[in-house]
């Protein structure tokens, strides 16, 4: 795990070694064991290493192979075999590493070597003969990788911070993206918080030559060919794919460790970690002094199941301090709450271990998710009742029980607005943290004007309708594949992993068990409502009964507490004080409103004014300066 930064400079002068230099520094959190770059004719390349593989000198980075040259992030879980059929090919390595690896496979494969490449990574590619930057980013997403066409050069970094020490970069914030995050809690691939700067999208590469920039789909995870195969052999192929996957990232030349929250992932996670283990494994939990958000108990047991070295910590009571310092790693605006005990938990790993495995994937491989299932009920209804009786049932009863105090009755009201709509915006609503209503009260006149008739509901159709699944379940297991999870999951967890220098690696994100998992039919995954049917089936022998059969709490704090106490000086004078930023987009006096009804306890508006909070915290660190 590291972090990489460059640019083409073929032409224009957007940036010098001291350009360079100030890319490196930003990311220095990524790798703070070694950096070095290479500034040549057309390229310039920096890299921060966090050593865990090959941990001597020859696995420092720009690495160099004949013509080739390369900057590289992540981790490739089968370089050994690949290392020793290029061996075979007559290829000679100076060091162990799998960065080696990469140029080799380059050298005899080109962009097709991408195919044969097993791993978390985003790589920058010299090749200095034909003069082109080939870069490229893993399947699922995992390792992150910005880019901008700037005067005609192509700029990348391993984060915003580094991409925007560019010459002359502007810092022009996008109008759509400021929607898409109040919808979301994430700007969406491929777009980013400023105009003209893009995320590499998973399973893309780019190829440039200093006149035109290619980028080209390489992977996609395809639902279509459900495997003919009964429940005995779905468990047992589930379970040797996971247990591969976990295996191969148990690979390092430092501690090792893993993050265990008490849930069915993580838990099958350390459960296969500890049966291929001598010693104890190393395992982390974060929990909160309100019970009802407290996993720690659940995390015990397992952790006792599996004799594991445990070490349980209580979120911090400084929680306003530490979230200041927290939201200038993500760049742009990002308000999965979840991000500051996974900021803990990774903290708390990183004093034990350098690298953690974690439970990442399992909820969007195998139907984990409450709204998978509220999203099957819906379903249900809706073809039960025909179309033109659905808005003449459901609308009235939408509109008495959104009158009725109380969570249960809000979730009532937005299952009747569901109902009615096409699956896709109906999906699109379990998602959504903003109503529409909210949306048309809260933004301001000019930032509704510059939209126009956009609406963020539109990322969640495309990915529903490109997806080749044969059910509902499906398309939106795959709308969240190519959203959700590479938007905000992977995101949080590459930040504040990063932020500790913590290397974390998810067995459930190995693309074969993705693409075993995509195999399945809907049926095993969720049966009779019961979400991660399979999953549990599979591990009902090797974990207690209790973890495998409780309710899923997630790993979210309790936020509507901590906005009235914790959090209630910070949210207070960064909402209602703030002189930019939120005022420049959104109506102060509805903010006020939405404030005083959370606050008297008339309203639970805690994830809107979270996401109003995050936003002007990214705002007075990156756009204050302007």
């Amino acid at each position: 795990m590291c972090g990489i930064a460059g640019f083409t400079h073929f032409q224009s002068d957007v940036g010098d070694l001291s350009t360079l230099e100030k890319m490196g520094n930003a990311i220095f959190h990524r790798g703070p064991d070694a950096g070095d770059s290479f500034f040549a004719q057309g390229i310039a390349l920096t890299h921060r290493r966090l050593s865990i593989i090959d941990l001597s000198e020859a696995g420092i980075q720009p690495m160099h192979y004949g013509d080739l040259v390369i900057v590289f992030n992540g981790e490739i879980y089968n370089y050994p075999q690949l290392k020793q059929q290029l061996l075979e090919l007559g290829h000679a390595f100076k060091s162990n590493t799998d960065t080696e690896i990469l140029l080799a496979l380059y050298q005899e494969y080109g962009t097709d070597m991408l195919a044969k490449i097993n791993g978390m990574f985003a790589f920058a590619l010299w090749d200095k003969k034909q003069q082109t930057l080939f870069i490229a980013r893993d399947r699922l997403g995992k390792k992150p990788l910005y880019y901008t066409l700037h005067q005609g050069e192509l700029c990348f970094a391993s984060e915003l911070k580094a991409l925007l020490k560019i010459n002359n970069l502007k810092k022009d914030v996008r109008d759509e993206a400021i929607y898409d995050f109040m919808a979301y809690q994430y700007v969406p691939d491929p777009k980013t918080i400023f105009n003209d700067i893009y995320k590499l999208e998973p399973g893309h590469y780019l190829l440039f030559d200093g006149k035109q920039l290619q980028n080209k789909q390489y992977w996609d995870i395809s639902f279509k060919g459900t495997t003919a195969i009964d429940e005995q052999q779905s468990q047992r192929l589930l379970k040797e794919s996971l247990q591969r996957a976990t295996a191969q990232r148990l690979m390092s030349d430092v501690p090792l460790g893993a993050f265990l929250s008490g849930g069915i992932d993580s838990s099958a996670v350390v459960s296969l970690m500890q049966s291929q283990q001598v010693e104890p494994v190393t395992t982390c939990s974060i929990g909160f002094k309100q019970k009802q958000f407290n996993e720690t108990e659940f995390a015990v047991q397992v952790a006792t199941h599996c004799q594991t070295n445990h070490v349980c910590y209580q979120a911090s009571n400084r929680i306003a301090d530490d979230l200041q310092n927290i939201a200038h790693f993500f760049d742009e605006p990002f308000a999965d709450p979840s991000l500051l005990p996974t900021y803990y938990v990774a903290n708390l790993a990183r004093q034990k271990v350098t690298v953690a495995l974690a439970g990442d994937g399992g909820d969007e491989m195998l139907a984990g998710y409450e709204k998978y299932r509220i999203d099957a009920i819906e379903g249900k209804i809706r073809d039960k009742i025909p179309a033109s009786l659905r808005r003449p049932v459901f609308t009235p009863l939408a509109s008495l029980f959104s009158k009725l105090p109380g969570k249960i009755s809000k979730k009532a009201a937005t299952l009747c607005h569901s109902i009615q709509n096409d699956p896709a915006d109906a999906f699109y609503q379990s998602n959504a943290q903003i109503t529409d209503q909210q949306w048309q009260v809260l933004a301001n006149d000019r930032l509704k004007e510059a939209l126009g008739s956009y609406h963020p509901k539109t990322l969640t159709r495309q990915a529903y309708y490109s997806s080749d699944a044969p059910d509902h379940l499906g398309k939106i297991l795959y709308t969240d594949i190519k959203t959700y999870l590479p938007g905000d999951i992977l995101v949080k967890v590459d930040r504040m992993s990063m932020a500790n220098s913590l290397e974390v690696r998810a067995p459930m994100l190995d693309y074969q068990f993705a693409e075993l998992c995509a195999s399945l039919p809907s049926e095993l995954k969720l049966r009779n409502m019961e979400k991660k049917y399979i999953l549990k089936q599979t591990f009902k022998d090797d974990l207690p009964p209790g973890i495998l059969n409780r309710k899923k709490m997630g790993f979210s704090p309790p936020l509507s507490d901590w906005l009235k106490d914790d959090l209630f000086e910070l949210a207070k004078a960064k909402l209602l004080d703030s002189k930019n930023g939120i005022c420049s987009y959104f109506n102060q006096q509805a903010i006020h409103h939405f404030w005083q009804q959370h606050q008297s306890n008339k309203a639970d508006h805690s994830s809107l004014l979270w996401s109003l909070l995050m936003f002007q915290l990214w705002w007075d660190d990156y756009m204050e300066e302007q």
